[in-house]
């Protein structure tokens, strides 16, 4: 594998090296700017990367009864609007409820913030998180199932119903 990435890295031009550096230095000064500005209304929890290798803020709003995690895509400045979002409730019976999960798709934003979801839930001494599959989701619900299935969800859907549910277990 060593091998493979020093190949790309020798067939890269010193443009394209530089491009990449430029780019990775904008996004880190947008970062530190984003951060400051996210800190005045919101918990930042943490910076992050996506699959093209993005840098991104990950932030949180926590109130008695909800928790929803933001993701914010360093390649813009922050001007109060996340890129893609989940909501949660905390229910009876120590777990914490899904209620959507919202933003751009394909962009690897989902697997992160719910990667900071499981760290959120753990912190607060929460087992289960769950969630519902709902008739409004059957458009795209090999999408949610592949998703939460690759997040060690167990998920149950019924077709004929159009409706479901998913069940993390951290124990």
């Amino acid at each position: 594998m060593n091998s493979i990435f020093l190949e790309q890295e020798e067939t890269r031009s010193k443009d394209e090296l530089k491009q990449e550096l430029d780019s990775l230095e904008i996004q880190l000064f947008r970062m530190q700017e984003n951060i400051k500005e996210i800190a005045k209304h919101a918990d930042v929890i943490s910076i992050d990367q996506t699959k093209e290798n993005d840098w991104v803020v990950i932030y949180a709003w926590k109130e008695e009864a909800t928790c929803q995690l933001m993701l914010h895509n360093c390649e813009r400045p922050y001007r109060g609007k996340w890129n893609s979002a989940i909501e949660a409730e905390y229910k009876d019976g120590g777990n914490l409820h899904i209620a959507d999960i919202k933003g751009e798709e394909n962009r690897g934003y989902g697997t992160i913030l719910m990667k900071h979801l499981k760290d959120v839930a753990r912190e607060d001494n929460v087992q289960y998180i769950t969630g519902d599959i709902v008739k409004r989701d059957f458009d795209h619900v090999d999408r949610l199932k592949h998703f939460y299935s690759k997040h060690y969800f167990d998920v149950k859907i019924d077709h004929q119903e159009q409706c479901g549910e998913i069940i993390w277990n951290d124990g």
